[in-house]
């Protein structure tokens, strides 16, 4: 019978309490009700006898807090539901707890605000938590995906599943860009979030991702279809987004001078790989070459591509048409430097002169020693050919700064 009665007590203030959640709800915009787990009744004990809660019980509310974020609502909305339904309870307070002094309703007050003030944190902190470990699983699951993708090596379904959540469309055309520091960054995530901050608004959110590998930072963003001639869209693109992420990181303390590489564009997954492979060869080719510009596309660096692609022949040309040159006194560097001058002026004995910051009948005198001592003139078009790409193929291997590879 005292069961009974208990019950019969029982049920009218689960009513209530139900009627109180469900408003909350509504108020932090349909939030579900089953976040707000056994807090209301802590808050309910806590005004009619003062009751704090156990740790138990604000351990359930911090897994309410984890669920929360796991569900992906905001941590606003979920606090927004906790104050609304402590604020309609209390209105309703009078209703069930029936005539008190002022001392009374002081100490319920301050009763349902300890209660209030624990869960809040409680809750707070295990969304935290949970974020944290959202963000951790996402960044594994991020670097994961980069790594596969730039190795262009695995199964193609399997990825397309990956991609989604991160709004990848392989079968669209992609760049890769790739991002230099000029020491190691102690952390990366500051030059991580300002990328994102102005690639997403430049790009968009989706099709777009920022990661990191082997100390490079690595976008990975949509491009226009490959096309050739020297102002395509296409250059225009690669253009713009090289310059765009060196115009962020640059404005960072720490990584500056950055040097960027930027792929040209390729469909579908193996593009990826492919652009991610021609940035790398760029940026190496830049620091070898000692190229200025601080950004670089693979596109202007092609011949030496083509020319290191049969390494042993490129070898066996310097070392034929340009050792000769190191017997001249200073060595070959200055007569190396005189020949790049010469072709790049087309030939212009003055303007080569400008160039090199000395006299024109120094420039005179050095072609000069170069037609003796290696037996071909750079001013003879049959000659020309011969020496200029030599002169590229020693840059490429840098040459003499470095002794030249085995031919074999």
């Amino acid at each position: 019978m005292a069961a009974s009665r208990r019950d019969r007590r029982a049920a009218p203030r689960q009513t209530w309490l139900d009627e109180v959640a469900e408003a909350a709800a509504r108020d932090a915009g349909n939030v579900p009700v089953q976040l707000l787990g056994d807090y209301l009744p802590l808050l309910a004990d806590a005004a009619v006898s003062g009751r704090r809660p156990r740790r138990a019980e604000l351990e359930a509310v911090g897994r309410l807090g984890r669920q929360a974020a796991e569900r992906g609502i905001s941590a606003g909305r979920v606090v927004q539901l906790y104050l609304s339904a402590a604020r309609r309870l209390w209105q309703d307070l009078p209703v069930v707890v029936r005539s008190r002094d002022p001392e009374a309703v002081r100490a319920a007050a301050a009763a349902v605000l300890h209660v209030v003030d624990d869960a809040v944190a409680t809750l707070a902190e295990g969304y935290a938590e949970a974020r944290r470990e959202l963000v951790r699983r996402e960044e594994t699951l991020r670097r994961e995906l980069i790594d596969d993708l730039l190795r262009g090596d695995s199964d193609l379904a399997s990825l397309v599943e990956r991609t989604e959540p991160f709004g990848l469309d392989l079968a669209r055309v992609h760049q890769v860009a790739l991002a230099a520091p000029v020491r190691r960054l102690p952390d990366t995530d500051a030059a991580i979030s300002a990328l994102e901050a102005v690639i997403f608004d430049r790009l968009g959110d989706r099709d777009v991702l920022v990661a990191t590998k082997d100390g490079l930072l690595v976008v990975i963003a949509p491009a226009e279809p490959a096309a050739t001639g020297p102002t395509t869209r296409a250059d225009a693109r690669r253009h713009e987004l090289g310059q765009l992420m060196h115009g962020v990181l640059d404005r960072l303390r720490q990584g500056r001078p950055w040097r960027i590489a930027v792929g040209r564009a390729h469909p579908g997954l193996y593009g990826i790989a492919r652009s991610y492979e021609e940035a790398r060869e760029a940026l190496t080719m830049a620091g070898r070459l000692h190229v200025d510009q601080r950004v670089v596309n693979a596109q202007d660096l092609l011949v030496y591509r083509v020319l290191l692609r049969d390494q042993p022949a490129i070898v066996d040309l310097v070392s034929a048409v340009l050792t000769p040159l190191s017997r001249a006194r200073g060595g070959a560097e200055p007569l190396l430097a005189t020949l790049e001058a010469y072709f790049g002026t087309g030939g212009v004995a003055t303007e080569s002169a400008k160039h090199l910051h000395v006299s024109v009948r120094t420039v005179t005198y050095r072609l000069d020693r170069i037609r003796n001592l290696t037996g071909y003139d750079p001013s003879d078009p049959a000659h020309r050919f011969t020496l200029q790409t030599a002169v590229l193929g020693a840059k490429a291997l840098n040459w003499p700064a470095e002794p030249l590879p085995s031919a074999g």
